[in-house]
């Protein structure tokens, strides 16, 4: 990592060094690899710009999508568009691109961040620039951002030992506000409830929604093993429905093992004989602790590790094998 200081900085005690024409703002350039997308024209990470005017940015107007790769191919992305059109269709935005037209900027987009053994894409689809009013007239063309870089798989303790998790304070947001099924780019409630988890000193925030329910945590979906099942709060408790998640329910059944939705509340923790997280970048991760309550044997348990095995295998077959067209990877 640079270690010198560029004559620009106002920090006297930052040792990093950036690039103008940032100036005044430090940020270590080799940390923002890749490539990035913004509406037809791809430019390196660092060096990627959208106008400050863009409703994405002035109200978090807008939706996203993210991805990784397994050999090199977005993996179940035709999931993943589906519900970024539900999405888009529940805020009013349209989409300006097929799948097929997205998919190909996609691979550009990787052929331009250089070389990756595997890539973490994410694909944010905004109002678009305009004045500063919430009159959608006003932004007439959406923005399109590609966002890819090289995937870092997650430590190899997070599979081996498992993670903490914290039941945080912040409750999910209510279906009738900004519902959580809407997969948005305004993540203020998933951030206040990460920084209440990182104060705790854990690597994921565990939420409940206004009826007291367990939802989801702030950058994954939740399950929790009982008696030999895997269980994850129901739909209806107000949670965003994760691809991976809709995913286990299939690993589940090739697995043998029972995999269901149920009501769950903060006392079904107590009775847990495993916990697990779900998502795109994480995979299945086990918990062995909920706060200061060890979970289980403390010990990532049989269940979750059958389940991450048998979804590892179908992400290998899924992206290895050519499929004919219209099929879901």
């Amino acid at each position: 990592m640079p270690t010198a200081r560029d004559a620009n900085c106002s920090n006297p005690e930052c040792g990093v060094r950036f690039r103008p024409p940032y100036k005044g703002v430090c940020y270590d350039p080799l940390l923002m690899r890749g490539a990035v997308y913004v509406n037809g024209k791809i430019a390196p990470a660092d060096q990627a710009v959208v106008p400050v005017y863009d409703h994405g940015f002035v109200y978090g107007e807008g939706v996203y999508e993210t991805l990784r790769t397994y050999n090199r191919v977005p993996f179940l992305y035709e999931r993943h568009m589906r519900r970024i059109r539900r999405s888009a269709e529940a805020l009013v935005l349209e989409v300006p691109f097929s799948d097929e037209a997205l998919l190909h900027s996609i691979e550009q987009t990787m052929a331009a961040a250089g070389e990756l053994d595997e890539a973490y894409i994410r694909v944010l689809l905004t109002r678009g620039i305009g004045e500063l009013t919430y009159d959608p007239k006003a932004t007439p063309a959406p923005t399109t951002v590609i966002i890819v870089k090289p995937f870092e798989q997650p430590a190899p303790r997070v599979f081996n030992d498992g993670i903490r998790i914290s039941l945080v304070d912040i409750l999910r947001n209510h279906p009738g506000s900004v519902n959580p099924a809407i997969k948005s780019n305004n993540l203020l409630n998933n951030a206040l409830a990460m920084q209440a988890a990182y104060r705790r000193g854990a690597e994921e925030a565990l939420m409940c929604n206004y009826r007291g329910e367990l939802s989801e945590c702030a950058q994954s979906n939740f399950f929790l093993v009982r008696g030999g099942a895997a269980l994850t709060p129901k739909s209806a408790s107000g949670l965003l429905e994760g691809v991976t998640r809709a995913f286990l329910f299939e690993v589940g059944q090739d697995a043998g093992i029972d995999v269901r939705e149920e009501v769950l509340f903060p006392k079904d923790l107590e009775t847990a004989d495993e916990i697990f997280i779900t998502s795109t970048t994480r995979e299945l991760s086990p918990v062995v602790k909920v706060d200061d309550q060890i979970v289980g044997s403390g010990k990532p348990g049989p269940v979750t590790r059958a389940l991450l095995q048998g979804y590892r295998k179908r992400a290998d077959e899924l992206t290895r094998t050519p499929l004919p067209a219209g099929t879901n990877r």
